[in-house]
């Protein structure tokens, strides 16, 4: 439950939840972006009075973008960052200038944009928008309100007809494939990666962290198809190096453009070495021509969290 001591308050933060509960579970999909791209435009199209960096993938999605968050709030940007799902509270899922959405906001934001969720559900037929979808769109509406200067916008599930992929995101990621969600997104890793490939845009640039050959020859047909510049780990960035330190691990990130040595990392393992990298290459790429200040980068990554994710609650004294 939300922190709050105001008890009227709590109560409509309780009213929204049991709206959102109301409506169709996450893992209840109608794949397709009718739906959602309706509700945005008769919300006046939010979703863009922000650029975009967006997420995708099997493993590591929701740990990547919270390092793009503090990696640009680091940069002096005003983030916005929508993830799920959450662990303790739903407004984890809208996060604004590195906090989760206020109380206020959160009951505010949908309040707002609730009458234009019943216009959407009169227009179509097959059903309701989603918990899924009306998160995304209180999402949008909550940074366009706020405002952030950029959002970081993790995938639900898939990519092509995921509700997220209303954006055109200036950037994208996609972090490694895998199979998941095989009723709805293929039963191998070559449809998997075809249908996360929908977010790749044209002209875009593509982060792609280390793939199964299956999924890379997907991901770079589909770059090709739509001329997006491709940076690629193990090509065009390398982690150069990785030693255990108290608390986290040391990296040496070596990117398109720089080499970035030295970075203290508060997560664990290799895999968060393999994010830490990605994330840097899509900020990098965010920012163009524009060079990353050395020492905004390694405070970004210093205060990263990524909860739940092999999180150390405790140590034993000694």
């Amino acid at each position: 439950m939300a922190n709050s001591n105001d008890p009227q308050l709590i109560l409509e933060f309780e009213r929204v939840i049991a709206a959102l509960n109301e409506r169709a579970a996450e893992n209840v999909i109608i794949p397709g972006l009718d739906r959602i791209s309706y509700l945005m435009s008769i919300l006046g199209d939010s979703h863009t009075a922000m650029d975009v960096i967006h997420v995708a993938g099997t493993n590591g999605k929701t740990s990547t973008s919270r390092m793009i968050e503090s990696l640009l709030s680091a940069a002096s940007l005003n983030t916005g960052l929508t993830t799920s799902p959450h662990l303790h509270d739903v407004r984890e899922r809208i996060r604004i200038y590195g906090q989760p959405v206020a109380i206020e906001t959160f009951v505010e934001t949908f309040d707002d944009i609730a009458p234009y969720l019943e216009m959407t559900d009169e227009h179509f037929t097959e059903g309701r928008l989603s918990y899924f979808e009306t998160m995304t769109a209180m999402a949008f509406s909550a940074f366009a309100q706020a405002p952030v200067d950029v959002a970081v916008v993790e995938v639900g599930l898939g990519g092509r007809w995921d509700a997220t992929n209303v954006v055109d995101a200036d950037v994208s990621v996609i972090m490694p494939i895998d199979l998941d969600h095989t009723e709805y997104l293929g039963e191998t890793i070559a449809e998997i990666a075809k249908t996360k490939a929908g977010i790749i845009k044209e002209g875009g640039f593509i982060v792609l962290a280390q793939q199964k050959p299956e999924a890379a020859v997907e991901l770079l047909k589909k770059a090709a198809e739509v001329g997006a510049d491709i940076a690629r780990e193990g090509v065009e960035y390398v982690i150069e190096s990785r030693t255990l330190a108290v608390g986290g691990q040391l990296l040496t990130i070596k990117t398109p453009k720089d080499t970035y040595e030295d970075i203290f990392l508060p997560l664990h393992g290799k895999h968060q070495a393999s994010n830490a990298a990605a994330a840097l290459v899509a900020v990098e790429a965010f920012f163009g021509e524009q060079e990353l200040d050395y020492e905004a980068v390694l405070a970004g990554f210093a205060h990263v969290q990524s909860p739940g994710r092999c999180e150390v609650l405790h140590r034993l004294a000694r």
